[in-house]
């Protein structure tokens, strides 16, 4: 396999993080974890590609496997883990590094996942329709088959696969997105026994009737630094003693790869810090050093570089609970909510810990919307009389459970840390800090450069009344019928009307924006006397509604459909109906106290938004036609 040509251009697969336990949940599905080499297939081409995580191509190592793949009927993406199997029918790593040994071995490519089909990505979509998807579009053969699921009860699916032996279980929340290159808490793995990924660093001199070596130097990267972290002797026969060795040899150097050399009970031959090997353990000392290590095989399929952690900064940790704190459990997390007795709107004696209760009554709606999406935080700390203050940086003392994501800001030329809300728990999180209203982008994870809607923004001036802002809607109402858009309507929550139209990220912010100044130069031409363009205050008409297309910009955020609103009577940014644009419409018709029963009454009337995009380059023509 050393061999094998490493791709240009490769997928990084999605990874999962550990987990030290089983659960049940009716939101996340439970797979087998296999014991083989992840391995991305391409069939956008003529010949199947098949590479490992870290593009190193299996097409000439796992040749029978690339045939099978190079029959499928669609151009697909698929995302799996190529398994070996012993006479005995159990998966078996070493094995699967035996195969040229082996030329009978049986092999099967289970594929758990689809990232592309005929001409369309697929990773926006929620997990279970991208499997629903792969179970209707790949033909299964006996060396690729489809890697079923369960749902729910995990606990009970652990403890089968721990009576069969395999190595553990994976769990997904079952509307997980595809987020490649990233390691998610959406996905989940949990182990039977410990085992790791560790560096071959040198090895000693054998001991009476062993031959080759006695036992591997192990390390690992910690915070960029390699690292000792101990030595195994065990797991070896004479054939993967000879392997092994053979593989060593060329490696030999005279130098400790170590920064500090550590100390030894035999002489040390140091070899270059390349191979990566799997190792079971019972445990890791606190000096980090692994107890019982068993080595298990090489893991050719990965790079010295990925063995990599960084120290955590510990913080104590107080053992009794603050007066006034409130420690809940979302999401297998747990958020400690602090004053929640305090007043955010006095006038409506609104405390924090009903806005915080109003957020968990409709996330289940606003969820969807604010999906792998960055948030610039608008904190409310002390109410909506208080000072208020925009964040956009996760805050240092943030969980590590809080999903963030790294966007590079020209301005200040370094990386901003956007917070990403997917889950009830950050949703707490959110509202304790005093977030009020939830400012979602218009694009979202994977690709922040493509918008999933445009957004028409409805702004009035000092002297426009609600009904001139309706009057403005209705216009523009007319005019996407006219060009064949629909489009979805919701009160800003404040004086103002936001128009949404699906974009499904198919095209650029820039697009996206030249798109929306042009539906806005129509609407100011037919309500000259209404609207403007005029982006400055100090030269724009109090009379007049702002029609920001500007707000289509990358980084722009709005208020999202659902959320609450800092303003005197807790007013939501609530979906409309075109027909309730109607004179004597208010936005502090939909508040606190009534939005659930709406929501729950008309559905999620924004769902569309997030669904296939329009055809941009024919509303332009019937545009022109105007």
């Amino acid at each position: 396999m050393g061999k094998e040509r490493k791709l240009q251009h490769y997928i990084h697969p999605m990874l999962a993080s550990l987990h030290t336990q089983p659960f049940d949940d009716p939101d996340w599905v439970f797979e087998i974890k296999w014991d083989g080499y992840r391995a991305i297939a391409d069939l956008r081409q003529k010949e199947a590609q098949l590479y490992s995580r870290n593009g190193i191509s299996f097409a000439q190592k796992f040749h029978s496997i690339a045939e099978d793949l190079s029959a499928q009927s669609y151009d697909m993406v698929l995302d799996g883990e190529i398994v070996a199997y012993d006479a005995e029918g159990k998966p078996s790593f070493q094995l699967l590094q035996q195969i040229d040994d082996y030329p009978d071995l049986t092999l099967v490519y289970h594929v758990f996942d689809l990232l592309w089909l005929n001409g369309h990505s697929t990773e926006m979509l929620p997990l279970l329709q991208r499997k629903e998807l792969l179970k209707e579009a790949l033909t299964e053969t006996q060396m690729v088959q489809y890697c079923d699921h369960i749902s729910e009860e995990g606990i009970a699916f652990f403890e089968r696969l721990k009576a069969m032996q395999l190595e553990g279980m994976i769990a997904k929340s079952a509307d997980s997105v595809y987020r490649e290159n990233y390691r998610s808490q959406d996905w989940l793995k949990v182990k039977f026994t410990n085992t790791e990924e560790t560096i071959i660093c040198g090895f000693t001199e054998p001991r009476g009737s062993r031959h080759k070596f006695g036992a591997l130097i192990l390390g690992k990267y910690i915070d960029d630094v390699l690292t000792y972290c101990g030595h195994t002797g065990t797991g070896f026969n004479h054939q993967s003693l000879d392997d092994l060795y053979t593989r060593l040899k060329p490696l030999i150097t005279a130098k400790s790869p170590f920064y500090t050399i550590p100390k030894t009970n035999a002489p040390v031959t140091w070899v270059a810090p390349v191979l990566v090997c799997e190792i079971k353990f019972s445990e890791i000392t606190k000096d980090g050093i692994y107890r019982h290590p068993v080595f298990v095989g090489l893991r050719e399929d990965k790079e010295a570089g990925d063995i990599t952690e960084k120290t955590k900064t510990m913080k104590k940790k107080a053992t009794t609970q603050k007066a006034g704190e409130e420690v809940i459990t979302l999401n297998r997390h747990k958020v400690i909510l602090t004053n929640q007795d305090k007043i955010y709107f006095p006038k409506e004696k609104i405390s924090k810990g009903m806005v915080i209760d109003y957020y968990q009554s409709v996330a289940a709606y606003i969820l969807p919307h604010l999906k792998n999406r960055p948030l610039s935080l608008n904190r409310f700390p002390n109410g909506i009389e208080g000072d208020s203050f925009y964040q956009k940086d996760a805050d240092e003392h943030a969980p590590d459970w809080i999903k963030t994501t790294d966007v590079f800001s020209a301005s200040t030329d370094k990386n901003i840390h956007y917070l990403i809300c997917n889950n009830k728990a950050t949703l707490a999180y959110l509202n304790n800090l005093g977030c009020i209203d939830l400012n979602p982008w218009n694009s979202a994870l994977p690709d922040l450069q493509y918008p999933h809607f445009l957004v028409l923004d409805l702004d009035p001036s000092a002297k426009n009344t609600f009904n001139d802002v309706i009057e403005t809607a209705v216009q523009v109402k007319e005019i996407l019928d006219q060009v064949k858009i629909k489009g979805y309507c919701k009160t800003s929550g404040s004086t103002g009307i936001h128009i949404y139209l699906p974009m499904g990220a198919q095209y650029t912010f820039e697009q996206v924006k030249d798109f929306a100044h042009l539906l806005m130069q129509e609407v100011n031409k037919r309500l000259p006397e209404l609207t403007t363009l005029e982006r400055s205050l100090k030269k724009r008409s109090d009379r007049k509604i702002y029609l920001d297309y500007l707000q289509n910009r990358q980084g722009q955020t709005l208020a999202s459909v659902y959320s609450l609103r800092p303003r005197p009577g807790a007013p939501v940014s609530m979906p409309l109906e075109w027909e309730e644009l109607k004179t004597g419409l208010k936005p502090t018709d939909f508040n606190i106290y009534n939005a659930l029963e709406r929501i729950e009454q008309k559905g999620d009337l924004f769902k569309p938004v997030l669904g296939h995009g329009i055809n941009m380059e024919k509303a332009l023509e019937r545009l022109a036609g105007l």
